[in-house]
């Protein structure tokens, strides 16, 4: 699969997100659970979420209690992002294991789903940056410098796009190998964060 093809499922994702345009809206995968389009799918369902959530964050009149649980939800968002990140390479490793390493082969600075992981942010700025683009109450100034941006953000995703789809046909010659590091993430874990652990 192509990497343009993650742009479209992303895109999916999004336009079926903003269908009810609810935080607590349920997810509802059309995919094949086995498959690598159901993990992109749920992992760009999960960075849609937050994204809401980060908005919602930010308004000046927010409850302070309401964005306590707000921020005990972006946190967890947080791990379930990190985790399908983990599930994608971990669906590339078991897909490229019996390539032949070159001797020579250099591993690359990001894995395949982290490179993807971008693909999906950027897939949501240029959404809502066209939502900016397009919005009839806003400046001509506010819609022109969003124009710019939005170019911007569509060159990205090409290059982006095209360097995922060499990336990957390098871990399939053999030219590069990869592995999958645990991102040992410790502010949710009770034995790692001194302000949970320290009153234990």
């Amino acid at each position: 699969m192509k990497a343009a093809k993650f742009n479209e499922i992303f895109d999916k994702v999004i336009i079926d997100y903003h269908f009810i345009d609810d935080t607590n809206q349920e997810l509802k995968n059309p995919f094949h659970s086995e498959s690598l389009e159901h993990l992109l799918y749920k992992k760009c369902w999960i960075d849609t979420v937050q994204w809401h959530y980060e908005d919602i964050i930010r308004l000046p009149d927010i409850d302070p209690k309401e964005a306590l649980i707000l921020k005990r939800k972006i946190d967890s968002s947080n791990q379930l992002r990190t985790d399908m990140v983990e599930y994608i390479d971990s669906y590339f490793l078991h897909k490229f294991k019996d390539i032949e390493i070159e001797p020579n082969a250099k591993i690359n600075s990001e894995s395949p789903a982290w490179a993807i992981d971008r693909l999906s942010i950027l897939a949501l700025k240029i959404y809502h940056m066209n939502e900016e683009v397009l919005r009839e109450n806003a400046s001509k100034e506010h819609q022109n410098n969003c124009k710019v941006k939005l170019k911007i953000l569509l060159e990205q995703r090409v290059d982006l796009t095209i360097a995922i789809d060499d990336l990957l046909d390098d871990i399939s010659k053999g030219k590069k190998y990869m592995k999958v590091y645990k991102q040992m993430k410790m502010y949710n874990d009770d034995t790692l964060n001194p302000m949970l652990y320290k009153n234990k």
